[in-house]
């Protein structure tokens, strides 16, 4: 299981919040059956929304984020619980590019570096949230600090890291989100700042062998840092019989009329997690009802 661990700076001021996804990035490997450089795509954006999602306060509230970029992944979507759950989906599952000029895996150059990013987040209100910036890059990490910085005007760093090995397996996953609060003063910033640029990459602390927590505490050395929780979270997809059958209703009258005449049974699989659901001709006319 994939952990979380949320610190913050004695003075209140720095907010950090790590996870190791390892578990999470390997199930979307299992699930979605990715090439490389979409199971990091795929991976980063689902660390971000478990990140953003653990720091939700209701126990049903959610944040789905959606990448509408130029590249040939087509669209991904994260949608993440409160606890950090997520799930998570893209349009092109296999995607083969060359390496980039560093020669790491092109997510950029997948992802698109024109178009949009959404966030919502149904918070149990009447509307839910929704905030919506230009894709900056394309790298998925920058582009959420551009969101918050944007569409919520709240400094953030973020970094995530999805390592790759060369049969598509996962070997280590995870990142962290650094968000300052309206109080903190010039001095912390300094010493935020100088963490950030001493800090190896999300994937070569996780194959060093550190913990959440030990990024954690790093990240905000010189803060004094303190754990206010950590949870265990997972790819997690919430379909059921019953809410596919209202999907299915969705579609309207007419539709279910065209189906009932032409099919003796539908299948329907769940974009999320590849479940397959079944239902008889019988099942769509009592929808008709």
């Amino acid at each position: 299981m994939a952990k979380i661990v949320r610190t913050i700076s004695k003075d209140g001021s720095v907010f950090a919040v790590v996870v190791d996804a390892l578990d999470i990035v390997s199930e979307i490997e299992r699930i979605h059956k990715p090439s490389a450089v979409v199971t990091a795509a795929l991976g980063r954006l689902s660390i971000a929304a478990s990140l953003i999602g653990s720091g939700l306060k209701g126990e049903k509230d959610n944040v789905t984020i959606r990448f509408n970029g130029n590249g040939p992944t087509g669209i991904l979507i994260a949608v993440a619980d409160s606890r950090g759950n997520v799930k998570s989906y893209v349009g092109n599952n296999v995607v083969e590019i060359p390496l980039n000029k560093y020669g790491k895996l092109d997510v950029a150059g997948a992802v698109g570096n024109d178009g949009t990013i959404s966030v919502v987040k149904d918070l149990g209100l009447k509307e839910p949230y929704v905030g919506q910036v230009p894709i900056v890059s394309g790298e998925i990490a920058e582009d959420i600090a551009s969101y918050f910085a944007m569409s919520e005007q709240i400094p953030t760093v973020c970094g995530l890291g999805v390592l790759v090995n060369p049969d598509l397996s996962v070997k280590a996953a995870g990142g962290y989100l650094i968000q300052l609060l309206p109080f903190a003063d010039e001095s912390c910033i300094d010493i935020l700042e100088n963490n950030v640029k001493q800090l190896p990459s999300v994937t070569q602390m996780l194959t060093s062998g550190m913990t959440s927590e030990d990024i954690a505490m790093k990240v905000l050395e010189g803060l004094v840092p303190e754990v206010l929780d950590e949870q265990i979270c997972a790819y997690k997809c919430d379909c059921s019989k019953e809410r596919i059958e209202k999907a299915i209703i969705s579609l309207g009258r007419e539709e279910l009329q065209k189906m009932a005449e032409e099919e003796d049974k539908i299948e329907v699989c769940c974009h999320f997690c590849d479940k397959k659901y079944y239902f008889t001709k019988d099942e769509i006319k009592n929808m008709i009802k």
